[in-house]
């Protein structure tokens, strides 16, 4: 089983690349953020045609977060639990029953970009990791195939980044971000990606300013994080960079984890 995530940056302006990659890479469950439409906005019948059941969290114009699947989820549920006031639109699990009786439950994840620093855009972006880590926790307990898939605005490791002291004040990589994605890994949670690879650079954005993709000056921020029993399952990764050289492109490109389900 293929799993992917991508930050499409707009789904109705990324459309006719996210049909293609649909079409070439076949994924059999897609996590997409920064869809930024409300749930009816969403280019459902297109993507409907190409065999996948749509389930999505959306809002106008920003943020919105979608899963698309081959087969159609026993449940879903919106929103990160823990803060009943916050209406942004960045979480959404949806749960999928598998053969003997087991379980494969896959959220997407579009946590915060937390800039500037010193504002409470930074606070919201803490407290909303650890809603994540309290919520990721919980789940564990099931003991399921749990995929905590998306675009978690972190930069785990300076080798992740082509320049690390560019980076060093902003919320992406700041010793706070980095130690809150290290409490939730510490759950035994496994970044999918370095666990198959220590390819060096690896990265899954590029800035649309100042030449960052041909200069392949680039961040790794998009994360699967899997549960033990996911890890268990896992085959290998990829990074599908090829589509940010496409024609209107996100500045995110796919991550990919297949699985032997």
């Amino acid at each position: 089983m293929k799993i992917a995530t991508w930050n499409i940056n707009g789904v109705k302006a990324r459309i006719e690349n996210l049909i293609e990659w649909l079409r070439d890479s076949s994924p059999d469950i897609v996590c997409l953020q920064e869809i930024k439409t409300i749930d009816e906005g969403f280019p459902r019948l297109e993507i409907e045609a190409l065999g996948y059941h749509v389930e999505t969290h959306g809002q106008k114009g920003f943020n919105g977060v979608a899963i698309l699947s081959k087969t159609k989820p026993d449940e879903t549920s919106r929103g990160l639990p823990g803060d009943p006031l916050d209406e942004q639109a960045r979480f959404l699990e949806a749960v999928f029953s598998l053969s003997g009786n087991k379980i494969l439950r896959v959220c997407s994840i579009y946590l915060p970009n937390g800039n500037p620093v010193d504002t409470e855009k930074y606070t919201y972006k803490l407290a909303w990791m650890e809603r994540l880590r309290k919520f990721a926790a919980q789940r564990l307990a099931y003991e399921e195939i749990l995929v905590l898939a998306g675009d978690y605005n972190v930069i785990p490791e300076p080798h992740d980044c082509f320049n690390a002291k560019l980076w060093e004040t902003d919320a992406l990589f700041l010793p706070q971000t980095r130690a809150a994605f290290r409490r939730l890994e510490n759950l035994g949670l496994l970044d999918a990606v370095r666990a198959t690879t220590d390819e060096v650079p690896l990265y899954t954005f590029w800035d649309y300013q100042a030449g960052a993709w041909p200069k392949n000056n680039g961040i790794r921020i998009d994360h699967l994080l899997l549960s033990p029993e996911a890890a268990d399952k896992l085959t290998s990764t990829a990074v599908e960079k090829h589509v940010r050289a496409w024609e209107k492109p996100s500045d995110h490109v796919p991550v990919v984890g297949y699985f032997d389900l």
